[in-house]
C-alpha cells in the first residue's frame, strides 16, 4: 500500500508539471501577442512626421482656448458690423434707418439675454420685497388696472363715435357679443380666468391702436409690408429661370406656388441659426407674464405669427403628451386662428393689403389664447410650469444649405396639398352651386347657390363685426367660403373684389354689387387670416394623433370647439380693425356716387369730405390773394 501511496504521489506529481508547462506557454503566448499588438502603435507614434506632430499640438491648442477664440471672432464680426452700420448713417442717415432700428434692436436683446443670465438670479433675489408688495395687494391693483382699462376704452370709444359716427360703436358691440357666446357656452363655467381674458383683448386694442391709428405704427408697418413685398419679389427669380419669361401668364402656379417653397427655405435656416426658436421664446414669454398663460401655451402662440398650425405644435411635440386639454384645446385654437408666413406672403402676391395681413397675424396671438382659456378653462394641473423648463427641438440639420434644401423639399408636400385642394374645392362648389341651381330652378329660385347660403347664413356675423348692411352679404359669402372649403379659395376672391374697387368700374351692374368698400375689405382681411375650417381641423386632429397617440381621444373631443374658438377669435380681432381702422376716403369718387344718387343722406363720411373740399377752396383762395398782392407791390 505504501508503494501504491508513493506511485499515486509520484503521477500527481507529474501532472502538475504538466499543468505549470501548459500555463507558462499561454502567458507566453499571450505576452508575445501583446507586444506584437503594441508594436505598431509605439511604431505609428514613432514615424509621425514633425508636421503632423506640430499640427496636432495647434489642434490641442484651438480646442483649450477654444471659448476665447470664439469670442474673440465674435467681438471682430461685431466691431465690424457697428463700423458699417456708423458709415451707412453718415452716408444717409434716411436710407439708414431701418439698418439702424434692427440694429439696436438686436443690441439690445443680445444684452438683456446677457444680463438675465448672468445678473438675473440674482436680481429676482433682491426684488423679494417688491414682488412680496405686490403679491399682498395684487387684488387690488388687479381690479384697479381693469377698472383704468375699461374707462380709458369707454372714453376713447366716445370720442370714435363723435369722429366717426355709429359704425365703431356696432363693432364694440359684437365684440362684447362674441365674448358673451363664449362665457356662456364654456365649457367649465365660473372657472375662467380674467387675467388671460382682460390681458388678451387689451393687448389686441394696445396693437391696433399703435397700428393702425399712430402715425409711427402706421408708418412703421406700411415699411414692413414694403419689406415684404420686395423680399417676396425673389422669388420671381428662380420661377423666371425654371418656367420662362411668360411664367406669369399661370400666375397661381408659377407665380404664387414658388413662393411658398421661397419662404420655406428661409424659415428653415432661420429655424438652423437659432433665430427663429429664440424670437418664440421671447415671444412666449412676454405673453406667459403678461397673460397668466402656460409655457407650453405661450410658446405655441408665439410660434403660429410666423409658422403654420403643424410647424408650431412641432416646438413642443415631447410634451403634447403631458399637456392638459385646456392646453390642447390652447394649442388648436391658436393654429385655426393664425396663418403661415408662408400663406401671408401667397396672399400678399394676390393683391390683399400686407399691412392688414402682419397686424391680424401679431393681434390672433393673443385673441386666441383669450378665447381658448375662456371657451375651455383650465382645471387641471399643469406639469411645465416655466418656460425655462421648454426645450425647443432644434433637428438633426447640419449646416446652412441642408437647412435651405430641407425647407425647400418640406415645401412640396404644402404646394402640391395646396393646389390639389384648390382644383378639388373649386370643382365641387360649381358642381354644388350647379346642383342647388337646379333644385332652385325647381321652385322659381334659379339663382340658389352655395355662396348665396352662405351670405344669408354668415350675414349676422358681418354685421355685428361691423359691415356696413349693403357689403354684409359679401363679406358673409367670403367667411362662409373660408369655413367650409378653404382660406386660399375666400382671399382669392376678395383679391377679385379689391381689383374690381382700384380699376374704377361702376359699383353695381345689373343690381349686383361689384365691389365692397375699404373699410369691409379690411374687416374681411381680418376675419379670413386663420386657417379655421373643417379641412385644417381634419389635419390637425390627425398630426396631433400621430405625436401623441396616447391622447387620441383627448384631441378629438377638442377639436370641434377649437375650431369655432380659432373662427371666433378671427372675428374679435375683425371688430378691433372695424373699431380702430380709419380708412382714407377717396373724396373726388365718393363725393360724384353721393350727388348722383337721388336721396343724398348726411353722413360722417360726407361731412368729412366737404370740411377738406372747403379747406382746400380756402386755401386756394389765401394763396391766390398772396400771390396777387406781391403782383402789386412789385409793379408799384
Amino acid at each position: 500500500m505504501a508503494l501504491n501511496a508513493l506511485e499515486k504521489s509520484r503521477k500527481g506529481g507529474e501532472d502538475n508539471k504538466a499543468l505549470d508547462l501548459e500555463m507558462d506557454q499561454i502567458y507566453t503566448e499571450v505576452g508575445s501577442s501583446s507586444e506584437v499588438d503594441g508594436a505598431p502603435k509605439k511604431t505609428d507614434q514613432e514615424n509621425k512626421s514633425p508636421l503632423e506632430k506640430k499640427l496636432e499640438a495647434f489642434k490641442g491648442y484651438l480646442a483649450q482656448y477654444r471659448d476665447k477664440i470664439h469670442l474673440i471672432i465674435r467681438l471682430i464680426l461685431g466691431a465690424g458690423f457697428v463700423a458699417i452700420v456708423i458709415a451707412a448713417c453718415a452716408l444717409n442717415f434716411h436710407r439708414a434707418i431701418g439698418l439702424l432700428v434692427i440694429s439696436l434692436v438686436t443690441i439690445i436683446f443680445l444684452v438683456w439675454d446677457w444680463l438675465m443670465e448672468r445678473y438675473g438670479d440674482q436680481a429676482w433675489e433682491k426684488l423679494h420685497f417688491i414682488r412680496d408688495l405686490f403679491t399682498r395687494n395684487w387684488f387690488r391693483i388687479r381690479w384697479i388696472i381693469y377698472m383704468l382699462m375699461l374707462l380709458a376704452v369707454v372714453f376713447w370709444l366716445a370720442l370714435n363715435v363723435v369722429q366717426q359716427g355709429i359704425r365703431p360703436l356696432v363693432s364694440f358691440f359684437g365684440l362684447l357679443l362674441f365674448i358673451f357666446l363664449m362665457l356662456l357656452f364654456s365649457k367649465h363655467p365660473f372657472r375662467w380666468c380674467w387675467q388671460t381674458l382682460l390681458c388678451g383683448i387689451g393687448l389686441q386694442f394696445v396693437f391696433g391702436l399703435l397700428i393702425l391709428r399712430t402715425t409711427f405704427g402706421s408708418d412703421a408697418l406700411g415699411w414692413l409690408g414694403e419689406q415684404a413685398t420686395n423680399f417676396i419679389s425673389f422669388s420671381d427669380v428662380g420661377s423666371k429661370f425654371v418656367f420662362g419669361d411668360s411664367y406669369t401668364d399661370h400666375f397661381f402656379a408659377f407665380k404664387v406656388m414658388p413662393i411658398l417653397v421661397f419662404i420655406s427655405s428661409v424659415i428653415s435656416i432661420l429655424y438652423y441659426l437659432g433665430f427663429m426658436p429664440w424670437l418664440i421664446c421671447k415671444i412666449g414669454y412676454m405673453i406667459e407674464i403678461i397673460m397668466g398663460t402656460s409655457p407650453t401655451e405661450s410658446v405655441t402662440a408665439a410660434g403660429n405669427i410666423f409658422l403654420g398650425q403643424i410647424e408650431s405644435t412641432l416646438l413642443i411635440r415631447p410634451y403634447i403628451s403631458r399637456l392638459t386639454r385646456s392646453e390642447i384645446h390652447a394649442l388648436m385654437t391658436g393654429g385655426f386662428a393664425s396663418i403661415s408666413g408662408s400663406l401671408m406672403g401667397t396672399f400678399i402676391s394676390l393683391g390683399v393689403e400686407p399691412t392688414h395681413l402682419l397686424t391680424a397675424s401679431l393681434m390672433s396671438a393673443p385673441a386666441s389664447l383669450a378665447i381658448a382659456k375662456t371657451f375651455w378653462p383650465e382645471t387641471e394641473t399643469l406639469s411645465i410650469n416655466t418656460i425655462r423648463d421648454l426645450k425647443i427641438e432644434k433637428g438633426e440639420i447640419k449646416n446652412i444649405l441642408e437647412a435651405a434644401s430641407q425647407g425647400a423639399s418640406h415645401a412640396v408636400g404644402l404646394v402640391a396639398n395646396i393646389v390639389v385642394n384648390l382644383i378639388s374645392f373649386l370643382a365641387l362648389l360649381a358642381l354644388f352651386d350647379a346642383i342647388l341651381s337646379w333644385l332652385g330652378g325647381m321652385l322659381d329660385c334659379p339663382q340658389l347657390s352655395f355662396t348665396l347660403i352662405c351670405s344669408y347664413i354668415f350675414m349676422p356675423l358681418s354685421l355685428m363685426m361691423g359691415v356696413s348692411w349693403e357689403d354684409s352679404f359679401i363679406v358673409a359669402e367670403l367667411i362662409g367660403i373660408k369655413t367650409f372649403l378653404s382660406e386660399l379659395v375666400a382671399y382669392q376672391k376678395l383679391s377679385e373684389l379689391i381689383k374690381r374697387r382700384k380699376a374704377g368700374g361702376p359699383e353695381y351692374v345689373n343690381n349686383v354689387k361689384q365691389f365692397i368698400s375699404v373699410h369691409s375689405e379690411t374687416i374681411a382681411t381680418y376675419a379670413l387670416c386663420g386657417f379655421s375650417n373643417f379641412a385644417s381641423l381634419g389635419i390637425i386632429v390627425g398630426a396631433l394623433t400621430t405625436m401623441a397617440p396616447d391622447r387620441q381621444s383627448d384631441i378629438s373631443s377638442c377639436g370641434l370647439r377649437a375650431l369655432i374658438a380659432g373662427s371666433v377669435s378671427c372675428f374679435m380681432t375683425a371688430c378691433i380693425a372695424g373699431m380702430v381702422y380709419i380708412p382714407d376716403l377717396q373724396c373726388p369718387h365718393f363725393l360724384s356716387t353721393v350727388f348722383n344718387s337721388t336721396n343724398v343722406t348726411s353722413s360722417p363720411e360726407l361731412v368729412t369730405c366737404c370740411r377738406q373740399l372747403y379747406n382746400r377752396k380756402i386755401k386756394k383762395n389765401r394763396l391766390l390773394k398772396t400771390r396777387s398782392r406781391s403782383i402789386r407791390e412789385k409793379k408799384a
